[in-house]
């Protein structure tokens, strides 16, 4: 698909999406340039965050609603690792969540950070989870991290001192799905909170989007599992990989309007019901960690469901290290090996390549794939309720 022509794709339905998965690895470049040109200002928006509760820890939200959320599920577990954990406790927190139960999620004694994620900054829970996090906690700075320098959250935010927002113009993807604005907005999160030096991160993100490049390159290898004959695909991973399944089974949820039933879980947590999902249309993939202790477990699951011989196919997405996922693979040779915040970015898009192409294959319209209209690009029809202390 990503060699086709743009007429064909366009009488497909599938122009900006397919090319807005192409252009990732140059969107990742430009962002790494992003942060560096904003560098000064990140570091001392950092030293703010640090003394915001004096002796305490600062507590860092990252919020967001769908695709956005997904962002913070992937981008937490390995800050948990690789942050400042002295200074900082980070947590995901869905807009939709603190919205609706405000104090379930943030405490008034909390020094906190909220980081924003939003490709438009337009949804009704963007601008009203901002409001009910300011309403509950005392000492509080928000990060705006988003995609669209007319929407509302960076707009509403211009003259907030508490407030520093950082922009991804060109990763404000136009079709339904998020993918670029995805996969950008996590490599800047994870840039402005991961604590390796600078000449590392650099080649973190030229690596990735080698990587990223070559997923586009092999697109036919990806096609040749959606051949068969399936009606299902469920994605597993873990720890940040986790995150990063939810967000690859809801591309396809999306993209296909629900034709394929699609399911998510951890590598550990699938045999806890979970797998129950897996018939003979069932296509498994996971996404298999660089750590050599939670590798381990990832092999473990493909292994079974593949001796099990119980799916259409069982396929591990990896970088090679020499401890390997041995039956069907999408494997990438070379290279140093990713640490999981920046080895999402070619994994992501080989779960985009997946979608789109399953889409087309039910017969769907990737760039419109709602055909009934009542799911949005920008979500409608949410109610803000009044809320007081």
């Amino acid at each position: 698909m990503f060699e086709m022509d743009e007429a064909t794709l366009t009488s497909m339905g599938a122009q900006i999406t397919a090319r807005e998965i192409v252009q990732q690895p140059d969107l990742w470049e430009d962002t790494l340039k992003i942060y560096e040109d904003n560098l000064e200002a990140i570091k001392g928006f950092l030293a703010r965050a640090r003394a915001l509760g004096g002796a305490r820890r600062t507590r860092v939200i990252f919020c967001g609603a769908g695709t956005s959320a997904y962002v913070s599920d992937t981008l937490v577990p390995y800050l948990r690792r690789a942050g400042d954990n002295e200074a900082f406790g980070f947590a995901p927190v869905a807009t939709t969540d603190v919205v609706c139960a405000p104090l379930d999620y943030v405490r008034p004694e909390d020094p906190t950070v909220m980081v924003s994620f939003a490709r438009s900054g337009n949804s009704p829970e963007s601008i009203a989870a901002c409001e009910r996090v300011g309403q509950v906690a005392k000492d509080l700075l928000y990060l705006n991290v988003t995609c669209a320098p007319e929407g509302r959250l960076a707009q509403e935010s211009k003259d907030d001192e508490r407030a520093l927002t950082l922009l991804i113009p060109r990763a404000n993807d136009k079709g339904f799905a998020m993918t670029g604005s995805y996969s950008c907005m996590l490599l800047l999160s994870a840039l402005i909170f991961d604590q390796a030096p600078l000449e590392d991160k650099r080649a973190w993100v030229a690596a990735a989007a080698k990587m990223g490049r070559e997923v586009v390159a092999r697109e036919p290898e990806i096609k040749s599992w959606l051949d068969r004959d399936f009606d299902r695909v469920t994605y597993l991973g873990s720890a940040s990989l986790s995150g990063l399944a939810r967000e690859s089974q809801l591309k396809i949820l999306e993209l296909c309007a629900g034709r394929i039933a699609t399911s998510f879980d951890s590598s550990m947590g699938y045999r806890h019901g979970p797998k129950s999902f897996v018939d003979p249309k069932t296509l498994v993939f996971d996404f298999v960690s660089n750590d050599p202790y939670t590798r381990q477990y990832d092999l473990d699951i493909l292994n079974e469901i593949g001796g099990d011989e119980i799916a259409r196919a069982t396929v591990g997405i990896q970088q090679r290290t020499g401890s390997d996922f041995e039956g069907e693979s999408f494997s990438f040779e070379g290279d140093g090996l990713l640490p999981e915040a920046y080895l999402a970015l070619p994994f992501v898009m080989f779960a985009q390549t997946v979608a789109i192409n399953a889409s087309v294959k039910v017969g769907n319209t990737p760039d419109t794939p709602s055909p009934s209209g009542t799911v949005n690009r920008v979500v409608k029809g949410v109610t803000i309720h009044p809320f007081s202390l």
